[in-house]
């Protein structure tokens, strides 16, 4: 049997596709919105990265973790501050749950995907460790298992999430929300981070009477 191309319709079917640098500049537009929630959000996340500085200088520990893209940012910041953000500095204790593979899976196989964080939790985290959880949505299940735990072992908890209010913003200690598209969240969220990584910096050097 013969086979035979077919060619699409020059008249009919989908509409062409949009100018794609203009896409681009519609993607950047979307992102001054998260940005400027953000420039609102100065101060607060300023005393984030100050108040964790104090507490990990001290012997506490960051727990973090999200889902997706969430997850990658989360782990971000732990490298961030195992490694470092700019100058050199000693270490600090800093975990990403969802890097565990063999615990995840675990956990979810045998308690349910519910608890994948807040197992962990339950075993890692002591009174006075921070714990941070990245959500666009602010409504993950996981997540909010995580932030009951938290609580449960009397730790503190931020959030950084999507627009509030949403579930997240309500279960932790402290929330900062960003009013935006989901992927523009997610960006403002890691600029969030950066700038809780240079607070954080700042205030290791000056408690040290090295800045």
């Amino acid at each position: 049997m013969k086979l035979s191309l077919i060619q699409p319709s020059r008249t009919g079917g989908a509409a062409a596709p949009a100018d794609p640098a203009a896409v681009v500049r519609t993607h950047l537009a979307h992102l001054a919105p998260a940005l400027a929630c953000l420039e609102q959000e100065a101060g607060h996340l300023a005393e984030w990265g100050q108040e964790l500085a104090r507490r990990l200088m001290a012997g506490q520990r960051l727990l973090a973790a999200g889902n997706g893209g969430s997850a990658a940012e989360a782990q971000h910041l732990t490298a961030e501050l195992v490694g470092r953000f700019k100058a050199d500095r000693r270490p600090f204790s800093a975990i990403a749950l969802h890097a565990d593979t063999s615990a995840v899976t675990a956990i979810g196989n045998d308690y349910g995907y519910e608890q994948v964080f807040a197992r962990q939790v339950a075993g890692h985290i002591r009174p006075g460790d921070v714990l941070l959880l990245l959500s666009t949505s602010g409504k993950s299940e996981n997540l909010l298992q995580a932030a009951a735990e938290a609580r449960r072992a009397g730790a503190l908890s931020w959030a950084l999430t999507g627009a509030g209010p949403n579930p997240l913003a309500g279960a932790v200690d402290d929330v900062i929300a960003i009013d935006a598209l989901s992927a523009n969240v997610q960006e403002a969220h890691l600029v969030a981070l950066h700038a809780i990584c240079h607070c954080f910096d700042a205030e290791v050097a000056r408690l040290e009477g090295t800045s």
